[in-house]
């Protein structure tokens, strides 16, 4: 298993964490938004890995959104959620096979 996907499981399930309606919010607030920070960062990580590996990116690419407009209460938490279930999904797919062609 790649650094990638483990992060994508890792990732999705903060975000699935963050994502639960008065849990999230409560973590969110009184942790001065610094988690969306930390996760905007981890998101940030795990889009260079992923890319580097040439998996898929839309959880990752959701995950940074979620970060950005995760202080908005309702629209932060169906990103949150979104965010969670694509990355879960691309998380649980295999690693693309390296091409013994391209090098």
């Amino acid at each position: 298993m790649s650094a990638s996907r483990i992060l994508k499981w890792v990732t999705g399930g903060l975000e699935a964490l963050l994502g639960i309606p008065i849990v999230g919010g409560t973590i969110i607030i009184s942790l001065l938004w610094i988690p969306l920070a930390v996760m905007l960062a981890l998101h940030i990580v795990t889009l260079i890995l992923t890319q580097k590996d040439k998996g898929p990116t839309r959880g990752s690419i959701l995950g940074i959104i979620a970060s950005s407009i995760g202080w908005i209460p309702g629209v932060g938490m169906v990103m949150h959620i979104l965010a969670a279930v694509f990355l879960m999904i691309d998380a649980s797919k295999a690693d693309p096979e390296p091409n013994p062609e391209a090098a």
